[in-house]
């Protein structure tokens, strides 16, 4: 396993000269060894970049890469010692499901009882030992990725493991097991894994730390549960989360803070003059009392029942907010006014997207 460190930024451009000449904006990102880490954003945000810069597949254009502090920013993926796994099945149709685990020991003249030993816990860890005398051109595109995820897996003696959307191919229900046994198996070898995604649901299931993206830049690096309460960026808000985090507009002006149009008191804690955004999660908000400390007016534009819970949309002047409320809560009528308590020990402020301390 390995500490990998990254100083660097990337363009496919000779002379980049703006921002958006750059597939990774300069960043500094530490992965600690026998981590568990997903990269997330949606398309196009870089994280495949940042992942074949780690692998050795492309060389930044600007700054260096460190494995366990030893500078490899032009060494060969085989040099660096990973494993990476691609988001479509990377196999030899024309082996059984035990050659193809086997492959990447047997380039390394690993002793056959050592191999025979690996190759059956891998298979066991992926529910396959039932198929390993199977040939792979028989199975189906999910138990092919499930061979590959295998060949990542079976060297024990990785730096690191890649994952490139390795679930892109897998059925839905299947998603969910390999996601869980992927979790299972991080726990019992110690590997380091780095995980590449655009679904949150696979990234805060998988990893310890998520590394939020966005047009090359990295947003937030933190375990799931402080990118849900504290997103360090309104982008961070919008994108964790189903639905994402309500914003809305405020303005504190001496003792009292403005949002949306209405007044309240400001809230026990420093916060500085002018334009802000109040963030608070649809989980958090809840009704209220007419009038009540923190509350605003709001009209009722929409309620859906999901089943586990109800969605209710609401007017406050121009702006839509979402909260969601216990299926046994009733709620009022379409159009009709009610109060949603909006400040409160979860509520969070930014200002110029970022979060204030």
């Amino acid at each position: 396993m390995a500490h990998i460190q990254l100083d660097l930024a990337h363009s496919y451009r000779p002379n980049p000269q703006q921002d958006s000449d750059y597939a990774l904006l300069p960043l500094k990102i530490d992965f600690e060894d026998g981590g568990a880490y997903a990269l997330l954003g949606p398309s196009g945000c870089g994280k495949t970049t940042m992942l074949n810069i780690m692998s050795g597949l492309l060389v930044p254009s600007h700054g260096k890469v460190l494995f366990d502090g030893r500078d490899v920013t032009r060494a060969t993926p085989q040099d660096r010692n990973i494993a990476q796994v691609f988001q479509f099945p990377v196999i030899y149709d024309t082996m059984t499901v035990a050659e193809n685990l086997a492959f990447p020991l047997k380039n390394r003249k690993v002793p056959e009882a050592q191999i025979k030993e690996r190759v059956g816990q891998i298979a066991e860890m992926l529910e396959m030992s039932h198929q390993l005398d199977m040939r792979a051109a028989g199975l189906s595109a999910d138990q092919k990725q499930k061979i590959s995820l295998g060949r990542g897996l079976v060297r024990s003696d990785v730096a690191a493991v890649l994952f490139d959307e390795p679930l892109t191919v897998i059925d839905p229900h299947l998603k969910w097991q390999l996601r869980r046994k992927l979790k299972q198996i991080h726990h019992e070898l110690k590997l380091t894994l780095i995980y590449v995604t655009h679904d949150q649901v696979e990234a805060l299931t998988f990893a310890d730390k998520v590394v939020v993206m966005s047009r090359g830049r990295v947003m937030q690096l933190g375990t799931p549960d402080a990118l849900f309460e504290k997103p360090a960026h309104t982008f961070v808000g919008h994108f964790i989360g189903s639905p994402g985090m309500n914003f809305l507009p405020a303005v504190v002006d001496g003792a009292t803070l403005q949002v949306a149009g209405q007044r309240m008191a400001l809230p026990a804690r420093s916060l500085p003059e002018g334009a802000l955004q109040v963030g608070v999660r649809p989980e958090y908000l809840a009704l209220s009392a007419p009038q009540a400390a923190g509350a605003l007016q709001c009209r009722v534009a929409q309620v859906q029942d999901i089943g586990t819970y109800q969605m209710l949309t609401a007017q406050v002047g121009d702006h839509t907010i979402k909260a969601r409320v216990a299926p046994e809560v009733a709620l009022p009528a379409v159009g009709d006014s009610i109060w949603l308590q909006v400040l409160g020990e979860h509520t969070c402020f930014y200002q110029n997207e970022e979060l204030l301390a």
